[in-house]
């Protein structure tokens, strides 16, 4: 069975995609992504921050050792 190059082309760029994810996890980089994903699925009605927002309250949670957690 021979894989397309579209195909091949699609499962290097996912693969990619999980491994920058995973890199990114490693040393804490925040996941605006996944930040909009979670709005979206558990506070639907509540306006999410911008991404200069979330970066900022990311490194300000960092810095100052708190913990932001609505869940």
């Amino acid at each position: 069975m021979r894989i397309s190059t579209a195909n091949r082309a699609l499962t290097i760029t996912a693969r990619l995609a999980r491994a920058v994810m995973a890199v990114r996890a490693v040393i804490g980089a925040p996941d605006y992504a996944r930040y909009l994903a979670h709005q979206r699925a558990k506070h639907p009605d509540a306006t999410p921050l911008s991404h200069e927002e979330f970066a900022r309250e990311r490194e300000r949670a960092r810095y100052e050792g708190t913990v932001s957690r609505c869940c």
